[in-house]
């Protein structure tokens, strides 16, 4: 890989980073574009979770002043967490990489969508929400352990996911943002292992990624209170909705 490909990597994996800040859906700019660098989708999809592993520890410590009181519900969530994360990856390293070329344009389309209705959806959830705590439901935990199955295998808009679930279940949206930030961060990191052990990780990606990723992140904080999110959710959808189209018809 040439030197103006890491560049375009390490500029896009920056950008990627800012946008989970902001508004959410830096996986579905990141992972078109190492395929169109050249990676095979599931080496693309591997490399892209390792790379973007770094950015979850910024959205946990921003929260965690929502933790207290939390420990039992987070001890259970996250094991919950490294279960489904890892049937995930597990799944998506023993399958028939023709599988994954399959379903991933479904994946990417799905995955744009619900980032164009997160505001729907925050505002329904936000509607519906009590004060207090109160038992959580067994179902709570079913969905989750799929959703993590599903974010070990993709993870395009598994905040997004994990956001409404635990919001209808625990009937408190900041609550559930500040557990979705742990549990994806528990999904993501048992990928890394598994992929990092296991998966065809670009580690040279990896390493010009991963800190730009940082970066981003960190950079998106700063500034998300000053950029306009619906514009920014407008083009990750409508660039995640082409990138599905052309992994559909691509030969």
């Amino acid at each position: 890989m040439s030197v103006v490909d890491l560049l375009v990597a390490a500029g896009v994996a920056l950008l990627a980073g800012g946008i989970n800040s902001v508004a959410g859906g830096g996986s579905l700019i990141l992972f078109p574009t190492l395929v169109a660098l050249g990676l095979p989708t599931v080496a693309a999809n591997v490399t892209n979770s390792v790379a973007q592993w770094p950015g979850y520890l910024g959205a946990v410590v921003g929260f965690r002043e929502h933790y207290r009181g939390q420990r039992t519900r987070l001890v259970a969530l996250s094991a919950v967490a490294v279960v489904g994360g890892t049937a995930g990856s597990i799944l998506l390293l023993t399958t028939p990489s023709s599988a994954f070329d399959t379903v991933v344009p479904v994946l990417v389309l799905l995955a744009s969508l619900l980032i164009g209705v997160q505001p729907l959806i925050t505002k329904r959830l936000r509607a519906n929400e009590t004060d207090g705590e109160r038992r959580d439901p067994l179902w709570l935990y079913v969905v989750v352990l799929l959703a993590c199955v599903y974010g070990g295998y993709f993870g395009g808009a598994l905040g997004v996911i994990l956001t409404a679930v635990l919001a209808v279940g625990l009937g408190r949206l900041k609550l559930a943002n500040a557990l979705k930030a742990v549990l994806s961060l528990v999904t993501a990191s048992t990928t890394v292992v598994v992929f990092g052990i296991f998966g065809p990780v670009d580690w040279l990606l990896v390493a010009v990624c991963a800190p730009a990723a940082l970066l981003g992140g960190y950079l998106g904080a700063k500034v998300a209170g000053r950029i306009p999110s619906t514009p920014l959710r407008v083009f990750i959808v409508v660039f995640g909705v082409a990138v599905a189209v052309y992994l559909f018809v691509r030969p």
